[in-house]
């Protein structure tokens, strides 16, 4: 599997279930690499997403301990096993996590990638990302140039697991 996500300087995500900042290439490069896959996200990020529905053109899974949750267009799991399960037959690099924070957290030690889009600047934030630079099973593999978008400088970098 493969996560991705936008973080502060302070790994922080969010801030009351909503992201931290909208950078339109960023949410390009997220739909890139998303459209025509599956995401896999919690209740609460399906509930932040516009209408609160799934995510057109993707295959959604949400991952929930409520066991009477349901949601339209989606599938619903409530453990790991069972979401294991679900996407046995698919190809992991077709699988992204994409939150929110308590996702990430269950999630990340079947990831072998993440994609993270670094804001250089501290949020008030609420729900936060394990810091991968403080990891040493994960290395820092790519990292875009420096760009800005409103005063804002943010960089595109890519972690990978260590074999």
């Amino acid at each position: 599997m493969r996560a991705i996500l936008n973080a502060d300087r302070n790994w922080g995500i969010g801030f009351q279930n909503r992201l931290l900042v909208h950078i339109p290439s960023d949410m390009r490069f997220f739909r890139e690499h998303t459209t025509g896959n599956v995401v896999v996200m919690g209740r609460k990020t399906l509930e932040s997403l516009p209408g609160g529905r799934p995510l057109a053109d993707r295959d959604n899974i949400i991952l929930s301990r409520d066991p009477s949750f349901s949601v339209k267009g989606a599938a619903v799991v409530h453990s790991v096993e069972e979401l294991q399960q679900l996407i046995r037959d698919i190809e992991t690099d077709r699988v992204y996590v994409i939150g929110g924070a308590e996702i990430y957290r269950l999630l990340l030690p079947y990831c072998d990638t993440a994609y993270v889009t670094r804001v250089d600047y501290a949020y008030q934030a609420d729900a936060f990302f394990p810091n991968l630079d403080d990891m040493p099973e994960w290395e820092l593999t790519e990292e875009s140039e420096e760009q800005t978008c409103h005063n804002m400088e943010f960089t595109f970098r890519t972690y990978r697991r260590k074999q």
